[in-house]
Parts: structure tokens; sequence; C-alpha cells
């Protein structure tokens, strides 16, 4: 495990293989870091079987006006208590740049081949919205315990580089943070879109079960063997 600056953001790096050729990009929730989702490396098979490039960025210290101006580490302010609505355009753009150049950096990167991202809470809406939007074909998304951020605009912000990208979205049924039926909306207004999206619910809270990691790796390993979109090469 190494701490990298990367496109001026602090990441994490973890590496499951000398020469990995695939990235995946994770971001953390509101008020954790990118310490909080290195735990799961050793338990994704598909990982260790392909060699796989974890970056685990560091979102910027702000002050979040739903918890009364307290800074923390967050990918956008939340202004208030309907999360999907009451949204920070400026922060979010300026995630989206920033994840999106990290994005960039991997593709630049002559060993890497394939892409993806992943997130949790705030993460995962922040690596759809980034993801979704990239120019590049991604091999998949995972977003979870999320939303569908800037949803109401999505036909103008969709690349047509996504058109086979898989996204999987998983959610806790009895989540009190990021209520299920706002994963159920961005499953709807996905699939309207045309998006290769699938939804999974797990009896939890908003947190991550064993269950769904073990549906994340089976993702992951699906993902990757897929054909690649136009304008990946092996």
């Amino acid at each position: 495990m190494n701490i990298l600056t990367i496109n001026d953001i602090e990441c994490i790096v973890v590496e499951t293989a000398p020469k990995p050729s695939v990235s995946v990009i994770w971001l953390h929730g509101l008020g954790a870091d990118g310490n909080d989702f290195v735990p799961i490396v050793p338990q994704l098979q598909s990982a260790k079987d392909t060699g796989v490039r974890f970056i685990f960025p560091n979102a910027p210290v702000r002050p979040v006006t739903l918890n009364g101006g307290m800074a923390m580490r967050a990918w956008y302010d939340i202004l208030g208590f309907d999360i999907d609505r009451d949204q920070d355009v400026k922060g979010i753009d300026q995630s989206v740049n920033s994840i999106l150049g990290l994005v960039q950096s991997q593709f630049d990167a002559p060993e890497i081949h394939q892409v993806g991202l992943a997130g949790f809470s705030q993460g995962g809406a922040i690596a759809l919205r980034a993801g979704l939007a990239c120019s590049h074909p991604l091999f998949g998304i995972v977003a979870l315990s999320t939303y569908l951020l800037q949803a109401g605009t999505l036909s103008e912000w969709l690349a047509p580089a996504q058109a086979q990208c898989p996204v999987y979205l998983a959610h806790g049924i009895h989540d009190p943070i990021v209520p299920v039926g706002l994963g159920e909306q961005a499953h709807q207004r996905l699939a309207q879109a045309g998006v290769d999206v699938n939804f999974q619910t797990w009896s939890m809270a908003h947190e991550v079960c064993m269950e769904e990691v073990v549906a994340i790796d089976q993702f992951i390993a699906a993902a990757l063997t897929r054909p690649l979109a136009s304008g990946q090469e092996t």
C-alpha cells in the first residue's frame, strides 16, 4: 500500500499484482477517507486473478451545511435533507472534474488497459456522475447505497462512450441515511436512458455486507471478461 498524489489528489494505492493491467478508482463516503474501503481488496478474488490497481482518493475537507457547517472530507456540500435535490452544483462539478482527471491518468498509463469506478454513498454518487460522463469507455461502475446526481439533465451529460458500460447498484433496504427509494429511482432513470444497469438490495442499513461484497466480486469478474468497447485496446 502506498500513498501517492495523482492528478493533485492524495490517494491510497493498493496493487494486487506486480504489473496490474486494470485500475479501479474507489470513492469513499461523506466524512470517511481513502482508507475506508482498503480492507475490501483481499476479499475480491477477481482482483487477485486479474491484477488490479486500486486507487482510493481522499475527498477535500470542506464545511458540510447539513452537519452544522462542520468541516470533513466530502466530495460536495450537502445543503439540505433532500439529498437528491439540495445539490451543491459547484462542488459536484469540481469533484467530477477531479475524478475524470484521475481516470484520464490511468488511461494514460501504458500498463493499464481497463479502468472502472466504484463508490459508496456520496462517493457512489460521484462515481456514477463522473463515470457515466466519461469520454473513455469504462469496464464497469459500482455504486453502493447512493443516488443519481443531476438526474434531470442526464440526457445532456450521459456519454456515448458508456453505452456498453455495465453499472451495478446496491442498497440496504433499511438505510436511514440514503433511503432505498433513491437507489430505486436511480435504477429506473438509468434503465430508461438505456444504461446497462442492475440493482440489488440487501437486508441492511447504510453499510456493506459480506453478501454484497461477493456480488461486487462477481460483477467485476464478469465486467472484465466482456468484450472491450470501441476505443479500448488490449
